[in-house]
């Protein structure tokens, strides 16, 4: 299907029912809590909020605790380097359910959330445009199951509890395994749990397995747990996840130089983890809690893209060239139509509207459409 490189090289995300009965109060709340930080001059002396060389006085970034290019930029400050005399103020969130939830109340100007629940936002009219990849999903998300399980394959499901954050790029794929495998999600105890509840629910015994990411898939490994099916498998059949940088549409159409010089803070943290990737796992392994060996095995677990690399049409594009990454979340906003989950998909234009891929143009350079 997308991003067919994958195939030869072998979400984060819960409280969306919620977001459901939350988005007729976007427009409100976008209203009354979603302006833009006072503006400060740069270097070059702009002064107007609407120039592209005015920089906000703050910039609050909702991110998660997964080992990618943007945890190793917060480890390294390399935001802070890039955007001198900003504020960054960093906001911490377990799913991208909450990031969505944030995003809408104007709690956060960016934010980092997995490719099914950008799918189900956008479907939603959340006021937000996708700027960068933060990674392609591979076996960072797994389906552990509890030895004591009875299951061996996805077909002992039926009957089994399950947890995993709904409305995630976990959830996508946990219905997606099960579907592509025969098993009626209805004959499956799905319920729906935070990273943290899930560990804590696996060490009760009150589940049988749980669809997750690093570090609780770590976690459960660790105490047993057997992996049946990942990310990384279900790409290699097409069914592609990934997490994503989203930015409220008040703050990049008044602060695009802000966005730019984030990527390009992004973009050398892929840069550091190409060269050294045994000195990036031990700077980032302090914000993942797990030691520097571990860590470089989650991080190998993801593919990291730079910012040349994405203004390919094979993922976010140019203005030219819209990229492949809009079908990847008009096929995700599809299966949760028929999974019920939302009441319909807009259409493909749609969502190529939803991506701002100046940034990653500017900062990487664009790719010749091929």
């Amino acid at each position: 299907m997308f991003f067919e490189q994958l195939r030869q090289t072998g979400l984060p995300r819960r409280k969306f029912n919620t977001l459901l009965g939350l988005t007729g109060l976007s427009l409100v709340l976008t209203i009354s809590a979603c302006t833009p930080k006072a503006t400060v001059e740069n270097n070059a002396g702009a002064n107007n909020g609407n120039s592209a060389g005015s920089m906000p006085e703050e910039i609050r970034v909702g991110y998660q605790v997964i080992p990618n290019a943007e945890l190793l930029a917060k480890s390294q400050g390399m935001v802070e380097e890039n955007l001198p005399g900003v504020e960054i103020e960093w906001v911490q969130y377990s799913s991208g359910g909450d990031v969505n939830q944030a995003m809408m109340a104007g709690e956060i100007d960016l934010g980092l959330a997995g490719s099914v629940p950008v799918s189900t936002g956008i479907a939603n009219n959340l006021p937000y445009q996708v700027y960068f990849i933060h990674d392609i999903i591979g076996e960072n998300e797994a389906l552990a199951i509890r030895p004591d399980s009875g299951i061996i394959r996805l077909a002992d499901m039926k009957g089994k509890t399950i947890a995993v954050p709904f409305g995630s790029t976990t959830h996508f794929s946990l219905l997606s395994a099960l579907r592509e495998n025969g098993v009626d999600a209805a004959e499956v105890k799905i319920v729906d749990m935070t990273p943290d509840e899930t560990l804590a629910a696996w060490q009760k015994g009150t589940i049988d397995g749980s669809f997750i990411w690093h570090p609780v898939l770590g976690k459960l490994q660790e105490d047993n747990g057997i992996v049946i099916t990942s990310a990384k498998q279900l790409a290699d059949e097409g069914i592609i996840t990934a997490d994503l940088a989203v930015v409220h549409q008040d703050f990049v159409s008044q602060y695009p130089e802000a966005v730019e010089k984030y990527v390009m803070a992004l973009d050398e943290a892929v840069d550091f983890y190409r060269a050294d990737p045994e000195s990036a796992a031990q700077a980032i392994s302090g914000e993942l809690g797990l030691t520097p060996e571990q860590s470089l095995d989650v991080m190998n677990e993801l593919v990291w893209l730079s910012a040349e690399e994405q203004a390919s049409i094979k993922y976010l594009g140019t203005s030219d060239a819209p990229g492949a990454l809009g079908k990847v979340l008009l096929e995700s906003a599809e299966f949760m139509v028929d999974q019920g989950a939302i009441e319909q998909a807009p259409d493909l234009a749609s969502y190529h509207a939803a991506i701002y891929n100046n940034a990653v143009n500017s900062a990487g350079g664009a790719v010749a459409a091929k």
